[in-house]
């Protein structure tokens, strides 16, 4: 019966507009509608596959402003068990390598960890490399990249889709699993889930209950920074082009000065 831990992320809504903060230029979390990441779903899904082939429990894990409440409930209603918060002021502008601490940290937070699946990577930092650096962290063996996960005991076999063709992978458990989006479509919250969600436990941590100095995370102890960045140009009018017969030679002549074709 395996204890699971999924990695989720609030981030801003695909369809709002993202822009990084003038003063900092980290993300402007405030200026975008606020989603549970997609990928993150199918980790929860996968997760909750798990345990209802197997049983034993899911515990959601998220690192973020007190907004991030929304997107665990939203996990919680899917079907999870718990939650474990990590929220703090001073993790604002973390960089993947504290980022990777906190989480290890609030990992060790959950008694009897077995597996830890999260997405490949985030939408909103794409990133990609928080599943690998926190299986080294953990001393887990890491199965990234998965399509399919199959538990049998304390074995955990993994397909992962390539360029040329499906590649297998085993590990014993404990393990950090990542998940590609073909892997599943998630589960929609029932009414009943929703509910359910409100009274399900979330337990909420700083870096100092983690162990951890505020000074040794945030922004000015990251290892990266964004020195400069420059908005996206509005965009532009389109060229209308009016058929008088000649209609296709004109859209031709217009793709060929755009070095479209």
């Amino acid at each position: 019966m395996p204890n699971i831990v999924v990695l989720v992320k609030q981030v801003p809504d695909t369809y709002s507009e993202r822009r990084l903060a003038e003063a900092d230029h980290t993300l402007d979390r405030e200026s975008a509608d606020a989603v549970l990441d997609e990928i993150n779903e199918r980790a929860v899904e996968e997760a909750l596959l798990i345990k209802e082939a197997h049983g034993g429990e899911v515990t959601v894990l998220s690192v973020g402003p007190e907004r991030a409440t929304e997107a665990i409930r939203k996990a919680l209603s899917m079907g999870a068990d718990k939650a474990v918060h990590v929220t703090d002021p001073a993790l604002h502008g973390s960089c993947l390598l504290q980022t990777t601490r906190v989480l290890a940290a609030a990992i060790g937070k959950v008694d009897g960890v077995d597996l830890v699946i999260a997405g490949n990577e985030a939408t909103d930092g794409r990133g990609g490399a928080i599943p690998a650096m926190l299986a080294e962290v953990l001393g887990y063996p890491q199965l990234t990249h998965a399509r399919k996960i199959t538990v049998d005991g304390s074995a955990i076999t993994v397909t992962r889709e390539t360029d040329t063709g499906l590649t297998h992978l085993s590990a014993t458990l404990p393990a950090v699993v990542s998940v590609g989006e073909k892997i599943n479509e998630p589960r929609y919250p029932s009414f009943k889930g929703i509910m359910a969600a409100k009274k399900k436990p979330v337990e909420t941590f700083t870096v100092a209950d983690l162990g951890i100095d505020a000074a040794e995370v945030g922004l000015a102890a990251a290892s990266t920074t964004v020195l400069e960045s420059t908005p996206k140009p509005p965009r532009s009018a389109g060229q209308r082009v009016e058929d008088a017969g000649d209609g296709g030679a004109k859209i031709a002549e217009y793709l060929i000065g755009q070095k479209l074709i």
